[in-house]
């Protein structure tokens, strides 16, 4: 496959070789930018080269683009000390938080024409080098915060490195986007870690039981906390006023399910359950389409090859698998696959792969 030319033209210089920084590099490099790589730690920096993500700066390569992809901590001091070390070169950063960097560059006299905050919706709950991937970026949303002093040059040049990531730029301010990353990112972490945490003493027996809905709300609940704490406190006012409004009502909730016999109760916990359906249909689909999508799940026996039989049969029936999603208990002889489809290619799919003798445990739309 031919890969198109990109965008940016000049050298870009990539501060910091965690997953979005090597990631970055990755994608950048398979498009022939040519990348340099910094890092404070000289063990990352050559784990991050070694997989080609870019080749070690010197003190004679001059940058047109600075991506600075370190902690939310000390986001604002690196993108300070990048400005002034490179006079002509526009910097952005990703971290996770806007209006904090943003405000500490202001109180620091950094040259704000060339600098232009960003973040991209993506991630793993594994970081590093050696988690990175050069699709991460793929369809996902990269938020870009312009500002008043901001050159218009700076904000073409950051829309240019979406682009060439394959992102989706969306441009919002610095207060919008963090009072949204609060409520879709940053709660669903606390929710997901405090859900986990009731795992910690559960016996065995009930652990056992764990199915789909369990590794879908704890997922997330597996990422760095040292990482989450420079988050949650760089947006804490964001954060504090959408965890106040989910306590609130979590204690609604409390109340009728410690009564469901009380006049309302029941009618209030199936409110409360709808109000929930329709949230969740609001969440885009694939690729940022706010369509939905229908499941099949089929039963695969645990035998080398099987899944990729599935997967062959449902390429052969022509529909385009949206979305897969295994669930696999350990001992179990059997797993889960989820395939996720359009609708209306839902019945030709369910009837065909039955008639191919696979086993439907659920389909619906």
């Amino acid at each position: 496959m031919t890969v198109p030319a990109p965008r940016l033209t000049g050298r870009v210089r990539i501060v910091g070789t965690g997953l979005l920084g090597t990631s970055a590099g990755l994608a950048l490099r398979a498009r022939g930018v040519d990348v340099v790589l910094a890092d404070a730690s000289p063990a990352a920096l050559t784990l991050a080269a070694d997989y080609g993500a870019g080749r070690p700066a010197t003190e004679q390569d001059v940058p047109d683009l600075v991506v600075v992809a370190v902690p939310p901590d000390v986001t604002a001091r690196v993108v300070a000390a990048e400005l002034a070390a490179f006079p002509t070169a526009v910097v952005t950063d990703v971290a996770s938080v806007k209006a904090l960097p943003l405000s500490e560059l202001r109180a620091l006299g950094a040259d704000l024409a060339r600098y232009l905050g960003s973040h991209p919706l993506a991630g793993r709950e594994r970081g590093g080098a050696i988690a990175a991937r050069s699709d991460l970026f793929v369809g996902r949303p990269w938020v870009i915060t312009p500002h008043e002093a901001l050159d218009p040059a700076a904000l073409a040049l950051v829309e240019d490195l979406a682009l060439d990531l394959e992102a989706v730029p969306v441009t919002m301010s610095a207060e919008e986007h963090d009072a949204s990353v609060a409520l879709v990112s940053h709660v669903p972490q606390v929710v997901s870690s405090l859900l986990a945490r009731r795992l910690i003493d559960a016996p065995a027996a009930a652990l056992g039981l764990a199915g789909g809905g369990l590794r879908d709300t704890t997922r997330i609940a597996a990422s760095d906390p040292a990482l989450w704490v420079q988050i949650l406190s760089a947006n804490a006012p964001a954060v504090t006023e959408v965890l106040r409004a989910f306590r609130d009502d979590l204690d609604a909730v409390l109340a009728l399910v410690a009564e469901p016999d009380a006049a309302g109760s029941r009618r209030g916990i199936a409110e409360t359950l709808a109000g929930g359906n329709a949230g969740v249909a609001r969440i885009p689909g694939k690729h940022g389409q706010d369509r939905r999508f229908s499941q099949l799940v089929v039963l695969v026996d645990d035998r080398p090859g099987e899944l990729a039989r599935l997967l062959t049969d449902i390429g052969d029936v022509g529909v385009n698998m949206e979305e897969i999603r295994l669930e696999h208990s350990p001992g179990a002889p059997v797993g889960l696959a989820e395939i996720s489809v359009l609708p209306e290619t839902e019945p030709r799919l369910l009837a065909e792969l039955t008639s191919r003798g696979w086993k439907i445990a659920e389909a619906w739309q």
